[in-house]
């Protein structure tokens, strides 16, 4: 769980952009259309801070929560926000905290991915809303695989759920599911595939269970 911590510094310089800004495209151009100012939005499992800073950019009043200080100080480079070292496991918030909470690939390095989701259902308030992406199950053989010929030196935790678990345990935990969507229709992100990627995101609600990455927009009801 603290693999990202442990080369905090280095993580920005390290992940790819292309990636990241999609991400951030389908967070607050496509799912999280909603006025963002003045909301109380959690940011659970930060990173390095580029989607503290989407909110923050939207007006809104941001924590920003990971599992280091590292980490945290990496987000104090890009945006104002209240900073927290937490886990999204076992957050230290109180119940009905937050009008929004985000969290962009965190689910699948915890060792309970789905007890993830119930944690943020407390932590909302009711109405409140949550962005959540995480890889699709569908395509784990291509990281087991990129790990055993050591093209990707990763170490941490990787428990990645299906389209269908996710869908699942959000609505028994009490969300209302307003969209579910795809992102990225091919496993390995270069800039050579980028028009490709493009290309199939138009298509990313009827593709959504084929892609890589899924995010889903619900409400707690």
């Amino acid at each position: 769980m603290y693999f990202y911590e442990s080369f905090s510094e280095e993580f920005d310089s390290k992940m790819n952009m292309y990636d990241t800004n999609k991400r951030l495209s389908v967070f607050y151009d496509e799912l999280l259309t909603e006025d963002l100012k003045g909301k109380k939005i959690l940011d659970a499992g930060c990173g390095t801070g580029w989607f503290s800073k989407g909110a923050s950019d939207r007006g809104a009043d941001v924590t920003s929560m990971d599992l280091g200080e590292g980490l945290l100080k990496q987000v104090e480079k890009k945006c104002k926000s209240t900073r927290v070292v937490g886990s999204i496991l076992e957050m230290p918030f109180e119940d009905n905290s937050f009008d929004v909470v985000v969290s962009s690939e965190v689910i699948e390095h915890i060792p309970e991915p789905l007890k993830a989701i119930d944690e943020i259902y407390r932590v909302l308030k009711p109405g409140g809303i949550v962005i959540l992406s995480t890889p699709n199950r569908l395509w784990f053989f291509t990281v087991w695989l990129a790990n055993k010929l050591k093209l990707r030196p990763y170490q941490g935790l990787e428990n990645w759920i299906s389209w269908n678990q996710l869908k699942r345990k959000t609505r028994e935990t009490g969300f209302e599911i307003d969209q579910m969507v795809g992102i990225h229709i091919l496993p390995f992100v270069h800039p050579i595939i980028y028009p490709v990627l493009n290309f199939f995101h138009k298509f990313n609600k009827a593709l959504g269970p084929l892609m890589i990455n899924m995010a889903i927009k619900a409400k707690k009801v």
